[in-house]
């Protein structure tokens, strides 16, 4: 009988643990507000860099809009895509449109953001929102995930970079799609497309 209750006591325990483990993962997707509807205006906000100066949106935003991604320095997937981020942000930067990368993961902290940013070669704005605030008004969930503001402040497209994380088998670039057609002030033909990464790790 007390063989039995120590058993008993042993897999409560490991039930204990592993919920806790759960717990502190982060919330799950289901849990997420939903993202802003395509065409609402979205608010300015304020985050620090690596270095802790803080930056609002409208005074990184260029004349014809703002790309944001929510990127991360541990993501396979996220840093499988550092070159075409830095290429984007290039690309458009001098038509009026500037890349923002934010990092929510509550798993990174920005000392290594600034350390990765500095290896991998990105130059665009990088913020660290500690506490997933920003990812919670967004309703972003992967690394990497893109957001278009126009130059109104409306969002007008969210969803993926492309279409596959190997270069070789893009067939749809719906990021820079969706900013060539605001640049030649057409609608964009596909306003969302279905993010794909590795999941933001927010605090619980």
């Amino acid at each position: 009988m007390k063989k039995q209750y120590a058993i008993s006591l042993f897999f409560a325990a490991l039930l204990i643990v592993a919920l806790a483990a759960i717990a502190g993962s982060g919330r799950n997707a289901t849990d997420l507000p939903a993202p802003p509807a395509i065409g609402a205006m979205i608010e300015d906000f304020k985050l620090p860099d690596a270095d802790g100066a803080q930056h609002t949106l409208n005074s990184l935003k260029g004349k014809n809009g703002a790309v944001i991604i929510f990127i991360a320095t541990r993501c396979p997937v996220s840093n499988g895509y550092n070159d075409r981020m830095e290429k984007l942000a290039e690309d458009y930067q001098s038509k009026g449109i500037n890349v923002i990368g934010i990092n929510s993961n509550s798993t990174e902290p920005a000392s290594e953001v600034k350390s990765h940013a500095a290896e991998k070669h990105l130059t665009f704005a990088i913020l660290k929102d500690d506490g997933n605030k920003i990812a919670d008004r967004f309703g972003a969930n992967h690394t990497p995930e893109a957001y278009v503001i126009d130059a109104s402040g409306k969002l007008v497209y969210h969803g993926r970079i492309d279409n596959s994380q190997k270069i070789e088998a893009i067939t749809s670039n719906d990021l820079r799609d969706a900013l060539d057609a605001v640049l030649a002030g057409k609608p964009i033909q596909k306003t969302t497309s279905v993010a794909f990464g590795c999941s933001i790790k927010r605090v619980s």
